[in-house]
């Protein structure tokens, strides 16, 4: 076995993120870098993913222009089976959770999902990755002698830039009529706001205590130039529409300064915005998990800053 494996992961003919940031943690990783792109014509989206530190490019036609899991579990067999790789990486995403996890049960491989760091230690891969909503972070140590299968939290390491110099293949593999397909795209609607698009975010929790208190949130938002944005328990609560919600389940945000009033840092939570270029965390508990990725924080009632803030505006 040798290098690691990076499976690309795209949408509607663009290259994701996470694709990008896959590219970067694999530096960390076993030598030489193989990026595959599985897709109907992965021409376009091979010159994509010529980044800087990838050593190959593996185009691999099989199955229509979007994901099927089917197409790329027998893919991603047919990719192990030629290539041994050492380790395999792929996004925690939705699409890679739904054939990943079958293709290291079939073929006996070492796995740790939601990784947000990994060493080599005595030739075995040691994921770290998180338990218990993320109040406790382990290491997994998987098996030597079989590829490690490690999907990688979103977010976490930067995304490749850089344009690079890899060699082309090309693999040609048999896959099965996949059980179900792609038939189109509908795009959910965008809300009030966008707040992907912002630079200033203030963000609320649950902290916040009562509905009547977001009146208050969005005119201090508003004074300070932000944008209103929301963790998850204020959309379930039904208090503000999903299109604000930051989170693996809302919207993963980048915004130069996000300032976090009462919200714990649930890890779902954490993988939308921990890109963010500065975090100023507000929370009364010293251990909540924001602190963990925050800039800066402050250990107060968050009434008492909304407080002060509002005289300056």
């Amino acid at each position: 076995m040798s290098g690691t494996l990076v499976v690309a992961e795209h949408l509607n003919g663009r290259l994701r993120d996470v694709t990008r940031e896959l590219v970067t943690a694999a530096q960390e990783l076993p030598r030489p870098v193989s990026v595959a792109v599985i897709a109907a014509d992965p021409t376009a989206l091979a010159d994509l993913v010529d980044l800087e530190g990838v050593d190959e490019v593996v185009a691999v036609s099989a199955g229509g222009d979007e994901f099927e899991n089917d197409v790329y579990q027998d893919a991603l067999e047919a990719l192990i089976g030629e290539r041994q790789p050492e380790v395999v990486v792929l996004g925690f995403t939705v699409n890679s959770m739904g054939y990943a996890p079958a293709v290291a049960a079939k073929l006996g491989l070492g796995f740790a999902s939601d990784v947000f760091g990994f060493s080599i230690e005595a030739g075995r891969v040691v994921a770290r990755r998180a338990f218990y909503g993320a109040k406790v972070h382990a290491e997994v140590e998987l098996p030597a002698g079989v590829p490690a299968v490690l999907l990688l939290r979103p977010t976490v390491w930067a995304p490749a830039e850089a344009a690079g110099g890899a060699t082309r293949s090309d693999l040609a593999v048999t896959t099965r009529a996949p059980r179900a397909r792609h038939v189109r795209f509908v795009e959910a609607p965008v809300g009030d706001v966008d707040i992907t698009a912002a630079d200033f975010l203030l963000s609320i929790g649950r902290g916040i205590g009562d509905k009547e208190n977001i009146e208050r949130f969005l005119r201090l938002a508003e004074k300070m130039g932000a944008t209103l944005s929301v963790s998850r328990p204020i959309v379930d609560s039904g208090w503000m529409p999903s299109a604000r919600q930051v989170g693996q389940s809302g919207k993963t945000v980048k915004p130069k300064v996000y300032l976090a009033f009462g919200i714990s840092g649930a890890v779902q939570h954490l993988a939308g915005m921990k890109a963010s270029g500065t975090i100023i965390a507000v929370n009364t508990d010293p251990e909540a998990a924001i602190f963990g990725v925050a800039h800066y924080g402050a250990v107060v009632d968050l009434f008492d800053v909304a407080d002060e803030l509002e005289k300056l505006y």
